[in-house]
């Protein structure tokens, strides 16, 4: 249970719970509903509104591993979206030609859940559960993370000022957020990795089709659902493009050619350029700071691995917190980076294959003709060898 005090030489707020978790995405409200159904006390912080995060764009796919990770947790409703298709299809066209490659896996559980719809509703399982949720969190700034009390300062929409002091505090804020920015210089090794090319990415109200990606000499597309009457666009552009230079009648006629096909088309609400990066920090943590999802790490979305990292991250981090609590066994803790670090690894080496392979076998101008052709070659095996389509489905459904 969170305790409060009020200090009346500072007028703060003082508070006392478990678990501070910064950010109320994916990562945070996973472990946050994982928490309580552990009975363990923590506080949410958020700085952004409820309405911004429940409306934020991401990526749409939640692998086997995570749906049957959400099942076992009594939470499997949370992945489901109304509007998504119920199962997922779709294939590869190289130059016009279709490759039912993507997602072939009898095996797999995958559904499409639009992050938004997922932290939704996370959000209200949480909320439903009686979890403490604090969105609109200004200045927030993390003090005392080398000590076993930290403490997560802010101010409330307002104004006034909240201390709220814990015993871990749980990083779930992305890249740019404050939680990896409050540890120490020289603390953590930073390993990154940038693309030579970028994507444009592109939110349009219209229908999903054709659904999948493409291969083209022009380089590489591709559609996604993200509702009913809603996809995500992504066309490959160089490094430097801008979204001025892509009008939205150069967008539909450039996804056209590159499929091949007519397109549905619609009205473009959202274009960005998306420059492709892998990035790892090292160690996952600083005294009583943990790291999970893009706060440690990020991928490219070619391989559509963000998601899973961040779940993976989170369920090995309620297991140590909860070992740690209920039985006083702190080695789960203390091999948390390790732990994590392995597996993000191996997903960071099929980033960066999956990520060359599928734009150097359109756009030559980045690997040459013979790089285009091996990479040809390579997914025409993944049509056509079991044994290499049983790896590649292995890791789209996150079970190496």
């Amino acid at each position: 249970m969170v305790e409060t005090a009020k200090t009346a030489e500072t007028a703060e707020t003082a508070e006392n719970t478990t678990v501070v978790i910064i950010g109320a995405g994916a990562a945070g409200m996973t472990l946050g509903n994982f928490l309580l159904r552990s009975g363990v006390d923590c506080v949410v912080v958020e700085k952004r509104s409820r309405t911004y995060v429940e409306q934020r764009q991401r990526a749409g796919v939640v692998d086997t591993r995570g749906v049957r990770m959400f099942r076992e947790w009594g939470l499997e409703h949370v992945v489901k979206d109304a509007a998504s298709p119920p199962v997922i299809t779709g294939g590869t066209w190289i130059d016009g030609v279709m490759y039912d490659i993507a997602f072939g896996d009898d095996e797999s559980e995958a559904v499409f859940c639009p992050q938004q719809v997922l932290v939704r509703n996370l959000t209200n399982a949480f909320l439903e559960a009686g979890g403490d949720l604090r969105y609109e969190a200004l200045d927030v700034s993390l003090e005392d993370l080398g000590t076993d009390r930290p403490t997560v300062r802010y101010r409330s929409p307002d104004g006034s000022a909240k201390a709220v002091t814990c015993e871990y505090v749980a990083g779930c804020d992305g890249f740019h957020g404050v939680s990896r920015a409050s540890v120490p210089a020289g603390e953590l090794t930073a390993y990154s990795h940038e693309y030579p090319y970028s994507w444009l990415s592109v939110l349009a109200e219209a229908p999903c089709a054709p659904f999948g990606m493409a291969i083209h000499d022009r380089g590489l597309a591709a559609r996604f659902p993200r509702g009913a009457n809603a996809s995500r666009l992504y066309l490959q552009c160089p490094g430097d493009d801008t979204p001025e230079q892509w009008p939205d009648e150069r967008i539909w006629s450039e996804l056209g050619t590159r499929f091949c096909a007519d397109v549905t088309t619609g009205p473009i609400v959202d274009k960005r350029i998306v420059p492709l990066r892998s990035v790892v920090f090292d160690p996952m943590r600083y005294g009583r700071l943990y790291l999970l999802g893009d706060a440690a790490h990020i991928v490219p979305p070619m391989s559509a691995k963000g998601i899973h990292l961040a779940l993976y991250d989170t369920e090995v981090f309620i297991r140590a917190i909860v070992a740690k609590i209920k039985d006083g066994d702190g080695s789960l803790l203390d091999s948390y980076s390790d732990t994590c670090l392995r597996h993000i690894w191996n997903y960071q080496a099929y980033a960066v294959w999956i990520t060359d392979l599928m734009h150097n076998a359109g756009d030559a101008s980045y690997g040459g003709a013979f790089r285009k052709e091996t990479a040809r070659a390579e997914l025409q095996r993944l049509n056509n060898s079991p044994s290499a389509a049983r790896l590649f489905n292995d890791l789209n459904a996150g079970r190496l």
